[in-house]
Order: structure tokens, then C-alpha cells, then sequence
């Protein structure tokens, strides 16, 4: 353990003379002085090292953040890819022991299951009178709360016929990025 400055130069040396310390006596000593500053030195950081160290997390954070933020955004579409498929199949559940998709309504999901999303549905039954119209739904999930910063895929649309579109904030057809292309 150091407990006391090494001393320095001709008057580290002239005190070792002088105390009759031997030659063997005055080269230990000198080593304890040596390995006392060297364990002074390795105690800490200094405050450049610090800074150093903090500017090379702040540009790793800098690169890293967004990325997994947009990776977050693209993982939680499939949060509206389920809610669509699910409301799909409670609605083709309902049509095929009522011939109706508008008696279920009533079942269908408003949200998605983690909230990234706000379904509408809208169905519409089918017409006997000219023109004989089928019975239909389009289920249209939108982008809501964090989710609306993912720009890309902000509206997805699902039909009974099992067609498939997303568009974009701006409204362009995003269908094969947010479909499953990612």
C-alpha cells in the first residue's frame, strides 16, 4: 500500500547513502516509489478518457436510436395485419351460418390488440334488385398514438375478397412494403 510520496532525483539517493542503506536496499526502494505512482496513475480515469468515452456513446446512441426505432414501427404493423385477419375470419364465420356479414358487427375488434391501430368495418349485404350486388365488407385499419409516426404503411385495408392494400401518409400505394415485404 503507498502511503507516502516517493522522493525524487539525487535527494532520494543522498537519503539512501546516508540511512547505510546498500546498493540492494536503494534499488527496492525505488521500485516501491515506481509501483507506488503507477498505482496512483491506474486509480482512476481522467477526464479526458471520460470525455472520450462519452462522445463515442453519444454517436453509437446517435446511430442506434433511430434504427430501432424504425425497426419498432415496421415490427408493429403486424399489429394491424392480425386485427384486419382476425376481424376477416370472425366476419367469414358469421356470413357462412347467416348469409349476412352485417348481423356480426357487433363481435368485430375497434382496436387492434396492442393499440397501434383504430379498425373501421363496413359491411354492406347483398341487394336483390338490379344490379344483384353481393354482400361485402372492407376492413381498414389506421395508424393511431406512436404508431402514426410510421408514415410508410398508415392505412391498411382488408376486402372479403381477400385483397390486400396499404397506403402511405401521403396516400401512395404502399401494399407490397406493408404487407409482409417490410
Amino acid at each position: 500500500m503507498c502511503t507516502r510520496r516517493p522522493e525524487r532525483g539525487r535527494v532520494a539517493a543522498a537519503s539512501a547513502s546516508a540511512s547505510g542503506a546498500g546498493a540492494g536496499m536503494g534499488t527496492g526502494a525505488s521500485r516501491s516509489a515506481y509501483a507506488c505512482a503507477a498505482h496512483r496513475r491506474a486509480a482512476g480515469f481522467s477526464l479526458i478518457e471520460l470525455m472520450i468515452v462519452v462522445c463515442i456513446v453519444a454517436i453509437l446512441a446517435a446511430i442506434a436510436v433511430p434504427a430501432y426505432r424504425k425497426y419498432v414501427l415496421q415490427a408493429n404493423r403486424t399489429d394491424a395485419v392480425r386485427a384486419l385477419t382476425s376481424n376477416a375470419q370472425i366476419l367469414q364465420r358469421c356470413y357462412s351460418q347467416t348469409f349476412t356479414f352485417t348481423s356480426c358487427a357487433g363481435s368485430l375488434a375497434v382496436t387492434s390488440p396492442n393499440g397501434y391501430y383504430m379498425i373501421v368495418n363496413a359491411e354492406t349485404d347483398a341487394s336483390a334488385g338490379p344490379p344483384v350486388t353481393p354482400a361485402t365488407f372492407t376492413i381498414t385499419a389506421a395508424a393511431v398514438g406512436p404508431q402514426t409516426a410510421d408514415t410508410t404503411c398508415a392505412v391498411f385495408t382488408l376486402t372479403q375478397t381477400g385483397q390486400e392494400t396499404a397506403e402511405s401518409s401521403t396516400g401512395v400505394d404502399e401494399s407490397s412494403t406493408c404487407w409482409g415485404g417490410n
